[in-house]
């Protein structure tokens, strides 16, 4: 498949310009991101837990940037391989927890191990159906605009999740009534085994835009700056109450979609000529040019990274599963007392 790009508006870059500070944070927080994920792929070969695991590594800023500088109250509607806003925004502790599918998970250990949600931090909890979360983010958007609160939803999906008509019927709805979200097409070029071009007759998955009249825009996933520039002032634009933006991140998965895909689908070259773009190390030469991260710095953040992967894995270990009863458990809502009587 043919690779295209756009560049972010020029003004992007000093209007959304992060400090040294900032850079530097984000660089910690995508090592953290790969160092969990990597960490974990070895503890699940070793059957450490069971199920399995979906691994981000080599897409990590197509979800680390944008969930970065989000306020507290916006939310996240993520995917199976959104680890990285995930560790953005809540405890690896809570995550691992998850992954283990413990008792004191936040789902108390009874949904998928890649199905994250976490109250505390406006993460939706997604589920098995493909592109479902975009439902769901939307519906939160809705929720915002009506209470006429300032906040957003980010709203994750792969290249192939654009193909399920209740995604399509999402995105319209967000853009008829210009809802505050921002759409994150993670086109990493396979779905499951299912290649791109078998998904959308055309280059560029952000034509998906067109349909709905909303804005478009294609860019290298992998370019940690191009992420930041194009994100922020979408994040922005449907904070100021002027709909939504579809944004196309076009990156790669190193590994297959899952741990027990062998992902032999693929040809040998297509993974060697992606991992030469690894966002991580080009990030960090761009940080060591600019005399914004030193060696000595890094190797600082890999010690506490690992201290605290290592304090997340005791803390998940450390758990039961929980009863069987709980099974039946947190199926239906629970309405106050006081409520009306309902029809």
């Amino acid at each position: 498949m043919k690779v295209t790009y756009e560049k972010p508006k020029p003004e992007a870059a000093s209007e959304f310009a992060l400090s040294p500070k900032e850079k530097k944070e984000l660089y910690y927080q995508l090592l953290k991101c790969r160092m969990f994920d990597e960490r974990f792929r070895k503890l699940f070969r070793a059957g450490r837990f069971a199920g399995t695991f979906f691994s981000a590594v080599g897409q990590e800023a197509t979800s680390v940037v944008p969930a970065y500088k989000l306020l507290p109250q916006d939310f996240i509607g993520p995917a199976h391989r959104e680890l990285g806003c995930n560790i953005v925004r809540s405890p690896l502790k809570m995550i691992a927890a998850q992954i283990y599918a413990r008792s004191n998970s936040p789902d108390k250990g009874l949904s998928h191990p890649c199905h994250y949600g976490y109250k505390p931090a406006n993460i939706i909890t997604p589920a098995s159906t493909v592109a479902s979360q975009t439902i769901l983010a939307v519906g939160v958007a809705l929720a915002v605009k009506i209470r006429k609160e300032p906040y957003v939803a980010l709203a994750f999906v792969g290249e192939g999740g654009t193909a399920m008509g209740p995604w399509y019927e999402a995105v319209n709805f967000a853009a008829v009534h210009k809802l505050p979200v921002v759409f994150i097409v993670q086109n990493n070029l396979w779905g499951e085994s299912v290649p791109a071009r078998l998904v959308g007759a055309f280059e560029d998955f952000s034509h998906r835009a067109d349909g709905v009249g909303i804005p478009g825009i294609s860019i290298d996933g992998n370019d940690v700056m191009t992420v930041w520039e194009t994100t922020a002032p979408a994040i922005a634009r449907a904070r100021r109450g002027e709909g939504p933006t579809l944004i196309e991140m076009k990156t790669y998965r190193w590994y297959g979609h899952s741990e027990i895909d062998p992902a032999d689908y693929r040809s040998p070259e297509e993974v060697a000529y992606w991992k030469t773009r690894d966002p991580l190390p080009a990030y960090e030469k761009y940080l060591m040019e600019n005399k914004k991260l030193t060696a000595e710095e890094k190797q600082k953040f890999v010690e506490q990274i690992d201290k605290e992967i290592d304090e997340a894995v005791d803390f998940a270990e450390a758990a039961d599963y929980g009863p069987v009863e709980w099974i039946l458990s947190d199926i239906y809502a629970d309405f106050k007392a006081d409520a009306p009587d309902r029809p």
